[in-house]
């Protein structure tokens, strides 16, 4: 009699870990973060609840995480597209702003995919869960800037100090303060929902703020 093949442990724990995540990311969209519970994502992937504190200590860790896959799966398709549309640089690319040596573009390149992203349906409803609550519970908005935000802004610092070092930005601008008039509009208009977040606007923004960083004559 042949060998019964033991189970593939690991791969059972993966297709539960996925299963968790997508069922946070699914009740959040549908009830919100408040409404949202440990039971209510066990019952959703099929799990205990033992399960999800084997890996997490809490509801706001579970939701972080499955955000934080979110935004790696859209990145990593992001780049997908770019490598099949025969970009230079492809997937093989490390993440950052581009630099073409055009500032403009590069910076109405980046917030044009910046207004994809929070227009796409499946990133906007976690989002504005996560940001929300993020407002109202210090911790959980301590972690969302660190884990998320801080590593994206900082691909600006470093984009706007190359245009520094090229003459296109002033050497007195602060690059932490500048990338806030970037981002600061746009998310200003998609929390509030006070006019559509379009392309065009995220083209103004830069036109306005690269205007107002670029060397005096």
């Amino acid at each position: 009699m042949a060998p019964t093949k033991a189970p593939d442990s690991s791969r059972r724990s993966d297709r539960s870990r996925r299963a968790i995540l997508d069922a946070a990311l699914a009740l959040v969209t549908e009830v919100g973060y408040r409404r949202t519970t440990i039971e209510g994502i066990a019952a959703r992937a099929g799990v205990g609840k033992q399960t999800i504190y084997r890996w997490w200590p809490s509801k706001a860790a579970v939701l972080m995480d499955a955000f934080l896959d979110l935004a790696g799966r859209s990145a990593e398709g992001v780049a997908a597209e770019s490598e099949s549309a025969g970009e230079p640089g492809g997937g093989e690319q490390a993440p950052g702003i581009p630099d073409t040596g055009d500032l403009v573009a590069d910076l109405k390149l980046v917030l044009r995919a910046t207004v994809d992203e929070l227009n796409d349906p499946v990133l906007e409803a976690p989002t504005r869960a996560l940001t929300a609550e993020g407002i109202v519970d210090a911790k959980l908005g301590a972690e969302f800037v660190h884990k998320l935000l801080d590593p994206q802004l900082a691909l600006y610092v470093t984009r706007l100090r190359a245009a520094q070092e090229a003459g296109d930005v002033r050497a007195d601008v602060d690059p932490r303060i500048a990338l806030e008039l970037l981002i600061g509009p746009l998310m200003h208009r998609w929390l509030l929902r006070t006019l559509p977040l379009t392309h065009a606007y995220a083209d103004e923004i830069v036109d306005y703020a690269v205007g107002g960083l670029a060397p005096r004559p």
